[in-house]
């Protein structure tokens, strides 16, 4: 029984990432319960939400985002920090490492006004972050911005409004140009 209850939590986990996975390079994630999430963060180790895996294509680099409501790093109980990481796929044989696509990360204005707050980056292609990621790891390092938004700018947007009826979305975009797969 235990053999089976377990097959069908992996079975659910499975069929949720099938759900949200998008394989355009492009991820729209949906953090809902925002105030309770950024409560419970602030006291519990690791403080972090991860998303559900994304992809550059079919065959394609395997990413997913990381934030910390919270903050981490430099902008810890300050700031909203967003990354974003590689992860091992099925076609890393096939792709060029370092990965070298500029990547950039947004929080969405649910105003209509069309005011996201977005950082990017180009990656170093020296970093270990950018290399091939290995099964025996996991994932590689995240990469992105610990001071990506001030909490107060964050909940209380002059021209803006990125936590609405309790939910926050962000946006993760990789530049797709000159990817051969």
């Amino acid at each position: 029984m235990d053999l089976h209850t377990s097959q069908l939590s992996r079975s659910k986990q499975q069929l949720q990432e099938l759900q949200g996975t998008t394989y355009g390079g492009k991820l729209i994630w949906k953090i809902e319960d925002f105030r309770n999430r950024e409560e419970a963060e602030s006291k519990a180790q690791p403080p972090s939400l991860s998303s559900v895996p994304f992809y550059t294509g079919r065959c394609g680099y395997k990413m997913s985002a990381k934030v910390y409501l919270n903050g981490d790093g430099e902008g810890r109980g300050t700031h909203l920090s967003l990354y974003v990481v590689l992860m091992p796929g099925d076609f890393d044989a096939l792709l060029a490492w370092p990965f070298k696509q500029t990547v950039s990360l947004s929080v969405l204005d649910q105003s209509g006004a069309g005011n996201h707050r977005c950082l990017s980056f180009r990656p170093d292609s020296t970093s270990r972050s950018f290399q091939r990621p290995t099964a025996n790891c996991g994932s590689n390092v995240a990469v992105g911005f610990s001071c990506f938004i001030p909490l107060d700018k964050l909940e209380n947007p002059q021209n803006a409004v990125y936590v609405d009826d309790d939910t926050l979305f962000v946006n993760v975009k990789v530049d797709m140009a000159g990817l051969a797969l």
